[in-house]
């Protein structure tokens, strides 16, 4: 019974939190102004943040991406990469054509049965 109580007491406390801040942040945004430096700002290390995941992911892989071969990695993000320029920067179309091409790259290389 104590071991219930505690995971409601935990889920009440993390919902709470979670609720708080996205309160504020309907509060307060009206009053934001999206083109301001402080914006650009986010903007810019949010997407330095992903670069610098999708590097670590293609030059220092974990798990079983590790296993797959380097000039695999770097092709798909450069397929991925020519297909979301060419559909007028669609980034479905870029991740779909991304994804396709590694998985049809591991299955010539035998990697996928």
């Amino acid at each position: 019974m104590r071991d219930t109580t505690d995971l409601w007491l935990l889920l009440s406390a993390c919902a709470a939190a979670t609720y708080l801040w996205r309160g504020l942040g309907v509060l307060l945004s009206g009053r934001l102004n999206p083109q301001s430096a402080m914006f650009e700002w986010v903007s810019c290390v949010a997407y330095a943040l992903v670069a610098g995941l999708i590097a670590r992911i293609i030059v220092a892989p974990s798990g079983l991406l590790a296993q797959t071969a380097l000039t695999d990695r770097l092709l798909a993000c450069g397929v991925a990469l020519l297909a979301y320029h060419l559909a007028r920067r669609n980034m479905f179309v870029g991740l779909v054509c991304g994804v396709a091409f590694f998985i049809g790259a591991a299955y010539v290389r035998g990697a996928i049965v």
